[in-house]
């Protein structure tokens, strides 16, 4: 059965005030308890040690205890609500408190030096009904005890004295209990309550529906950050969830329109429906398409491969050389449209280390797509420099220019923006993916600056050789 944590919160917070409570209880009974028995036996026994110190050195004093003193010693034993003895040596009580009722007797077994503590409690040798708090004080006569000031006073005092106090305890503690029920309002409303919706919305994606939002508060905390984050992460997935759709609708278009007039063109030369003098030129349509299926599927494949960064193949190498290579051998598609090339070098040679012929793909894209897209009679400007141990290249053209909107979207596989779909006939939309994957592939970064209707320029970095 599923326990939610609200409510293992609230199973926790209980058993933690009753354990809190039974704790307190206990140790405060006992330290009450002791406190109260120890500050009355102070009292009492400095209370004696007084009256003591008043018939020291007065021998006659048990052979002419006159009313006086017995008088005082009443008044004493009121204020302090005890009960008071005077006896001799043996034990006998000379005086008593309570108006003389227990004058004469002897105490049975009476021996004031037994208790190494200065107060004892208990019945007092089985006189008291009930347990008494006794303290006892000697009367010195020539520095020899010559009789004792014996005080009791009832334990059922010192027990509701505690009882007392201990009520406050309890009164207090519940009512800390009771404000300590702010954490739980706080713990439901800023964890629990954005916990379930994290939750509710955990349940939903994992049921399919991306679209559902999670509710949060702008807090700043963890828990509102978790819920920021689910949300990004489900939109995340819907983008790639939509962007799979559009891969496998964009690869399954551009696979089926070549095999369509492949298709088409060949049983039309079956059928002779294409006279026999037009064969070799709807077989050369063939071939085309052909080509076109064959770039397609080298793009998919390498842009695949490009993707586990391990398949590189790192050598030393001029960059410098490789452009000029690359510009000559497209220099066939620049005559038809009077392109020319200005390169640009920091140094005659820029060595850089990364995978030659990788290198080489990214070139030929960069500068295929320049002259795809640069008007007639154009310039391609391409530079190199070297900042902080990194090679930066740079191809710009003077052409059409990439809309504001489509820059992210470019390096999207199979995307094409709508001003290149009038010019590019034969492209795939995976040479600017391949591209990036390469550059990342080397652990560098590829940017892109455009303005529509003047050109764009990238610019890649590339570590430089030692």
């Amino acid at each position: 059965m599923l326990r939610s944590i609200y409510s293992k919160f609230i199973l926790g917070y209980i058993l933690f005030g009753l354990i809190g409570f039974i704790t307190v209880a206990i140790f405060s009974q006992k330290m009450t308890y002791d406190y109260l028995v120890r500050q009355n036996a102070d009292k009492l026994y400095d209370e004696a040690i007084l009256m003591a110190a008043t018939y020291e050195d007065n021998d006659y004093f048990f052979t002419d205890i006159n009313a006086a003193a017995s008088r005082d010693i009443s008044m004493v034993a009121n204020f302090i609500n005890a009960r008071i003895w005077v006896t001799d040596r043996s034990g006998k009580i000379v005086l008593d408190s309570d108006h003389g009722r227990m004058n004469d007797r002897q105490i049975t077994g009476f021996d004031p030096a037994s208790d190494a503590s200065h107060f004892r409690i208990g019945n007092y040798y089985d006189i008291f009904s009930e347990d008494m708090l006794s303290v006892e004080a000697p009367i010195n006569y020539n520095y020899a005890p010559i009789g004792y000031i014996l005080m009791h006073y009832p334990m059922r005092l010192v027990v509701s004295s505690t009882n007392e106090i201990l009520n406050i305890v309890y009164i207090t503690a519940v009512i800390i209990f009771l404000l300590s029920l702010i954490i739980l309002l706080v713990f439901t409303f800023y964890v629990y309550i954005p916990l379930r919706e994290i939750t509710t919305g955990a349940r939903e994606y994992a049921a399919g529906h991306l679209d559902y939002k999670i509710r949060t508060i702008n807090r700043h905390d963890e828990v509102s950050y978790l819920g920021d984050t689910l949300n990004y992460m489900s939109s995340e997935l819907e983008d790639m969830e939509k962007y799979q759709r559009d891969f496998i609708a964009n690869v399954s278009h551009d696979f089926r329109s070549p095999l369509t007039s492949i298709k088409g063109y060949l049983e039309a030369i079956l059928d002779g429906t294409i006279p026999a003098e037009l064969h070799e030129k709807y077989i050369r349509r063939v071939i085309s398409e052909t080509e076109r299926l064959r770039k397609l599927t080298e793009g998919m494949i390498s842009l695949g491969s490009m993707e586990v960064s391990k398949q590189l193949k790192r050598t030393k190498f001029d960059i410098n050389h490789t452009i000029r290579d690359v510009c000559a051998s497209n220099e066939n598609s620049c005559r038809k449209k009077n392109i020319h090339f200005e390169l640009t070098f920091e140094d005659e040679s820029e060595m850089v280390y990364a995978d030659h012929a990788k290198i080489q793909q990214v070139l030929y894209n960069l500068i295929d797509n320049a002259i795809k897209f640069s008007n007639q009679d154009g310039i391609i400007y391409i530079t190199t420099g070297i900042r902080q141990r990194k090679v930066f290249i740079s191809v710009k053209d003077t052409g059409i220019g990439i809309p504001r909107q489509s820059i992210k979207k470019i390096w999207d596989r199979f995307y094409k923006t709508d001003l290149s779909r009038g010019r590019d006939k034969t492209g795939t939309g995976l040479g600017l993916s391949i591209v990036r994957a390469i550059i990342q592939a080397h652990g560098e970064t590829i940017d892109v600056v455009s303005t529509e209707g003047a050109g764009a320029e990238f610019t890649f970095t590339l570590p430089a050789a030692e």
